[in-house]
């Protein structure tokens, strides 16, 4: 190996990490302004149709304080590792008493009063409500606890290639042996 294709294989590695850097450094940017941990999601399931597809890849947004019934969110539970994509169909507002405390020179207390939103989901396209798939003993969500953010946007049919990576593995050996055959034969 001479000197040139080693300056051009190191030129092609700085190339991609600078690429893989960016694209990461582009996903905490979104997670920042949308204040979700995952401020894109691709649709799994056919539970939303006709509102979303499979393969739809929606947009969050996790900075209203409150949510409201008929909103579509995203939640993620620990009993189920990816994220479900429902409506909400029922809420309560729970006021908490939160611990008292002592201010000034007087030594005073102040109860203050913590808002909870609690939330039950239901898929467009299932029978009943989401019930089944919260933890044992569980019947609402808790909005600051499980919600990922409210859907404000979509891109139709565009995550598809992810459930095609994800489903089937011979896609998924496919699409790596084409990138490592596009990073042996550039020669850029």
């Amino acid at each position: 190996m001479n000197l040139k294709t080693l300056r051009i294989q190191l030129n092609q590695g700085l190339v991609m990490s600078m690429v893989l850097a960016s694209a990461f450094a582009v996903w905490k940017l979104m997670s920042v302004i949308t204040m979700s941990n995952s401020p894109l999601v691709v649709v799994l399931s056919g539970s939303m149709e006709p509102a979303f597809q499979r393969g739809d890849i929606l947009l969050l947004w996790n900075r209203e304080k409150y949510l409201n019934v008929g909103d579509i969110i995203v939640y993620k539970t620990s009993v189920r590792d990816v994220p479900i994509v429902h409506r909400i169909v029922r809420e309560h507002v729970i006021e908490d008493d939160l611990p008292k405390r002592k201010t000034g020179k007087n030594k005073s207390t102040v109860a203050a009063k913590r808002k909870s939103q609690k939330i039950l989901t239901k898929g467009d396209n299932n029978q009943g409500d989401d019930l089944p798939l919260y933890e044992y003993n569980v019947n609402y969500l808790d909005r600051q606890k499980d919600i990922l953010g409210s859907v404000k946007g979509y891109i139709p049919k565009v995550g598809y290639v992810t459930i095609l990576i994800t489903e089937n593995k011979y896609f998924k050996y496919a699409i790596v042996g084409l990138l490592a055959l596009s990073a042996l034969f550039n020669q850029e």
